[in-house]
């Protein structure tokens, strides 16, 4: 029932709550019969990307394969659901330009306390012992976003209302029908 596909390029750092939000707007748009998957950063980087590592040149790579494969799925009419960091402005914007008609950039944004505090695998920890390198937020850049379709500030709205705007944003856009 997906009209004619889309990107949703959720970008946030480590604990922003991108995962928790991709899975919640996947479940809501599947029980409404539309096709969608989500392409979790994590997962990836276990799989297709596991031969990448965090450097600058790495991080660029992985997002290019990243925005390939969702361009993939939009172009048979999914709404991919990409939950990456993409760091840097240059990441998103490269990303915007392979998947072209469809991308919406969403920041899911939370203060860093908070993503720290959220950080069950004590990521955050280990990157300010110096134990992780190029770690987004600690000891790598993150560049907020310019100019996002969507803003999510997790630590303010609720998962439900949260989806609600994807899903309105979505219908805004032409990209589901019903």
């Amino acid at each position: 029932m997906s009209a004619r596909g889309a990107v949703i390029w959720m970008t946030g750092l480590s604990g922003a709550g991108k995962s928790t939000l991709a899975n919640a707007l996947h479940e809501r748009l599947t029980a409404a019969g539309h096709r969608a998957i989500v392409l979790d950063g994590d997962a990836l980087r276990r799989g297709l990307n596991a031969d990448l590592g965090f450097a600058s040149g790495d991080r660029s790579e992985n997002l290019r394969r990243v925005a390939h494969v969702a361009q993939l799925f939009r172009q048979q009419g999914f709404v991919a659901i990409v939950a990456v960091i993409s760091p840097e402005h240059r990441h998103r914007l490269t990303a915007r330009e392979i998947v072209g008609e469809g991308f919406v950039e969403v920041f899911v944004s939370a203060p860093l306390k908070v993503c720290e505090a959220r950080d069950v695998k004590g990521l955050y920890a280990r990157a300010r012992r110096g134990e992780i390198a190029h770690f987004t937020g600690i000891s790598g850049p993150f560049d907020p976003p310019l100019a996002p379709d969507v803003v999510i500030e997790t630590d303010r709205v609720p998962l439900d209302e949260a989806v609600e705007r994807l899903l309105a944003q979505l219908r805004a856009a032409g990209r589901l029908s019903g």
